[in-house]
């Protein structure tokens, strides 16, 4: 084999094992507007029910009112509706919170690629695979000047480059970051 091949073969293999490490490390969930979440309270089926996370993050129930669903995960929730209705029951109810729909863990591609648009995700998703997703880079994209725009929960918003060749060659992989929902990845 010449050396191209053999160095061409370690760079796949060091992108794969990269990839194995980062699934391991997989954060929690966390519930999304637009979500639909299933929330079920023990011995109580008038209580229990599908609800849509609104655009605020907030969710509305019988009793309680609203719950705010912001940077939480579902088991977070549970435990805030469970503390909520504890003020109108004897005992503190068991709340089971469930994802029944992911409707709002989106990403955005926008720019020079194949197919821009939104895109529902259902697993941890990197730069490059939100890439191959829009159907790669069109023949005019700068491929080192690519941005995520990521929206922090204090409101502010990041901007993180990405420099495509540089991963494609098996170099500074670790820029191939996880997306969190609602990032945008924009390729000039």
């Amino acid at each position: 084999m010449s050396y191209s091949t053999i160095r061409k073969l370690l760079i796949s293999l060091s992108g794969f094992l990269a990839l194995l490490s980062i699934s391991a490390s997989s954060a929690p969930y966390l519930v999304n507007p637009g979500d639909v979440l299933r929330v079920d309270v023990w011995n109580e089926d008038l209580l229990s029910r599908d609800v849509l996370v609104r655009p605020d993050g907030f969710i509305s129930l019988p009793m309680i009112g609203e719950i705010d669903t912001t940077g939480r995960t579902p088991s977070n929730v549970s435990d805030a509706i469970a503390q909520a209705l504890s003020t109108y029951m004897k005992d503190t109810p068991q709340v089971i919170v469930s994802v029944q729909g992911v409707e709002g863990n989106k990403i955005y591609v926008v720019g020079k690629v194949i197919r821009p648009g939104e895109y529902k995700i259902t697993s941890d998703t990197d730069i490059v695979q939100a890439l191959a997703l829009a159907g790669g880079l069109n023949t005019f994209a700068a491929e080192n000047d690519i941005l995520v725009l990521r929206r922090e929960t204090d409101g502010t918003q990041v901007s993180i480059p990405f420099e495509y060749a540089t991963v494609q060659g098996g170099e500074e992989m670790h820029t191939n970051i996880v997306l969190r929902s609602r990032d945008i990845v924009v390729v000039p």
